[in-house]
């Protein structure tokens, strides 16, 4: 009887551990939660300290409070003074409490070195950033401590490009225009991914050159083919409290026109480097020297023309040469033609389908180039059918043939060209083409007045850009009686405004010329604060603005 008792005691021992184990187990299971990691990782200690001085060594060991990754590094990490050699930084892409430097290349004396990790360094489980880390030493007896400030802008954009390099260079002998385009500077920054301001720290008193690149090729040095530049005419001296502006722009090429690209059996694609306005361009049979019979178009949106030849070009001419002009400059090209099925012909569609605006000019997109127009074939009416006067014209470059009208609301336009309205450059006539658009009420749309104050010079460029950044409307404004204007009908959108100083009087904006160190022509937006204002525009809205220049 008691070894019964036992037995059942014993087991009632047993069960109740049991229970107990399965309950821990249980909670030890169970997923609790609890606060978000957002503590990024810590400085510990670094071998050598940082803001070390005197320092001669090859290896730099940085050991953090967490595993950390590093991520970006490319973009991220600014060295200044920019080395010859880029250094071995390790771990890349595996967690680790460190980061080890290998440096390779021979360091300067006297010198303070700055590498700023930017957002790089994470940790580990959450991806908190160690913002602007920083590891600061010299080579010389002490740290240099004197800064420059400033911020960047782009010469014609709302926006400047993120990642901009701000760079010193040494205002000495050594110094001259070929310095940027050819060695890596004394001292860089960089704006990073967010910023319009920029801060040159760690820097030696002396006079310096001061430029800022949008730095494509990542090399510390200026290519204009890839690269935004701005600079700053005279030399500076630090130490310096003044906030220096920077205007960055791409620097417009000289032209350079390449070898022609034959497209289809009739047609050449003749690509080009810088402007080509002003392009003649002449094409003559190999063999014989004649010059043959040419029309040259723009292909849209690209820096390319189109060299439309004869027909039966390969027959007559077993090579052309083709020689492409502007003012005293001269290429001359070898191209042979080759036997091609794609033959271009006459096709035409309508740039306006549906509605037309007030501002708007009818246009129709011409496959290839039209040589005659025949208005007596081209006729208008309204949904009377009362005929309406209108203005036929022909942009050879862009290949639209343009009808321009007066419009009224809630009406409807029908367009006809009967056949022989259009003659191309190879003698096809346009079939029977029928058009129909329609105007809306002047209530769907609102009305913009402007005065435009504080204008410093004249002539002004105006633009008025809606959401798309598409400039829909331009004044051109050449003395104070032309400062307000209204812009009527336009559709309900929210619009922004541009004002360029035309220095030049060549009615557009031009960009600036480093080497003949010429800034380009002064750009400013309506602001709102330190950003631009977006002006809405709604249907049936009269909205008045005043335009104040800086």
């Amino acid at each position: 009887m008691r070894n019964t008792k036992f037995i059942i005691y014993l087991s009632a021992v047993v069960l109740f551990a049991s229970l107990l184990s399965l309950n821990s187990c249980a909670k030890r299971g169970t997923i609790s939660g609890g606060p978000k990691d957002t503590i990024p990782p810590v400085l510990v200690y670094s071998t050598p300290n940082n803001m070390t001085t005197d320092f001669t060594g090859k290896e730099i060991q940085i050991n953090f409070s967490e595993y950390i990754k590093i991520k970006d590094i490319n973009k991220q990490l600014i060295i200044s003074p920019p080395m010859k050699n880029n250094p071995d930084i390790t771990p890349m892409g595996s967690a680790s409490k460190f980061i080890r430097i290998k440096i390779k290349d021979t360091l300067q004396e006297n010198t303070t070195y700055s590498f700023n990790f930017g957002q790089s360094i994470t940790d580990n489980n959450e991806g908190n950033p160690y913002s602007q880390f920083k590891f600061i030493f010299s080579t010389g007896p002490y740290i240099d401590s004197l800064m420059l400030r400033g911020k960047i802008k782009d010469a014609f954009e709302k926006k400047p490009d993120n990642f901009v390099t701000v760079m010193l260079y040494e205002a000495n002998e050594t110094f001259n225009d070929s310095t940027v385009y050819k060695e890596k500077p004394r001292y860089v920054t960089n704006t990073l991914d967010s910023m319009v301001n920029y801060n040159l720290e760690n820097l030696k008193e002396g006079k310096y050159y001061l430029f800022a690149l949008k730095d494509n090729n990542n090399n510390y040095k200026y290519d204009p083919k890839s690269d935004k530049i701005a600079f700053f005419e005279e030399p500076i001296n630090i130490p310096n409290d003044t906030l220096y502006e920077l205007t960055l722009f791409s620097q417009k090429r000289e032209f350079k026109p390449l070898k022609p690209m034959q497209a289809s059996s009739n047609r050449y694609f003749a690509g080009y480097e810088g402007d080509a306005k002003e392009v003649s361009i002449e094409v003559k049979n190999g063999t014989t020297q004649e010059i043959l019979k040419t029309l040259v178009t723009k292909v849209p949106e690209k820096d390319s023309l189109q060299i439309w030849t004869p027909r039966d070009i390969n027959s007559v001419a077993d090579s052309l040469l083709v020689s492409i002009k502007k003012r005293d400059s001269i290429r001359e090209f070898v191209v042979k033609p080759k036997a091609m099925k794609a033959v271009d012909s006459l096709a035409v569609s309508a740039v306006q389908k549906g509605t037309i605006h007030f501002r708007d000019t009818f246009a129709i997109y011409t496959s290839t180039p039209i040589v005659d127009i025949d208005t007596t074939k081209i006729s208008l009416i309204n949904k009377d059918s009362i005929a309406v006067p209108f203005k036929a014209s022909y942009d050879v470059m862009g290949q639209n043939l343009k009808l321009d009208f007066e419009k009224e609301e809630s009406q409807k336009y029908s367009f006809t060209l009967l056949p022989g309205a259009m003659k191309d450059f190879y003698e096809k006539e346009n079939d029977t083409l029928n058009y129909t658009v329609a105007t809306k009420l002047y209530s769907n749309y609102g009305n913009l007045r402007l005065k435009i104050a504080n204008v410093r010079r004249f002539p002004l460029i105006l633009e008025v850009l809606d959401s798309k950044e598409k400039v829909i409307a331009t004044n051109y404004i050449e003395n104070e009686s032309q400062t307000e204007m209204a812009f009527d009908n336009i559709p309900a959108d929210m619009y922004s405004l541009r004002g360029i100083y035309d220095d030049n009087k060549n009615r557009k904006w031009d960009s600036g010329n480093y080497l003949e160190k010429r800034q380009p022509e002064e750009v400013h937006y309506y602001l709102e604060g330190i950003k631009p204002k977006e002006i809405n525009v709604r249907e049936s809205w009269d909205v008045m603005e005043t335009f104040t220049l800086p």
